[in-house]
């Protein structure tokens, strides 16, 4: 299990990676695709084998998605691996100007 645990927290990593890059303002959700799938092939992990990686930003929110499966150290038993990052998009809010009450 140490290996689906090694691959578990690589998925993990890429998938908090592309949510930052994602949930700048004025980043798309394939920018934060890109950059989770970039983490990957930089590390060139056999680690995460049939690794697919899904990105979903709308006004307030992002989501990344890693999964896979383990490599396999016996033959035909793989574990599945599935990493998820949330976070909140980020945006610029002006000074709030707090009327007093006549």
């Amino acid at each position: 299990f140490g290996l689906w645990y090694h691959g578990s927290h690589l998925a993990t990593a890429a998938a908090q990676e592309g949510a930052r890059a994602a949930r700048v303002e004025g980043a798309t959700a394939n920018q934060g695709k890109q950059v989770a799938q970039a983490f990957l092939d930089e590390l060139n992990s056999e680690l995460i084998q049939g690794v697919l990686v899904r990105a979903e930003r709308d006004g307030e929110h992002v989501r990344v998605e890693v999964t896979g499966a383990s490599i396999e150290v016996v033959p035909g038993f793989s574990i599945p691996i599935r990493a998820v990052s949330d976070a909140p998009v980020e945006r610029f809010r002006g000074d709030q100007v707090r009327q007093e009450a006549p």
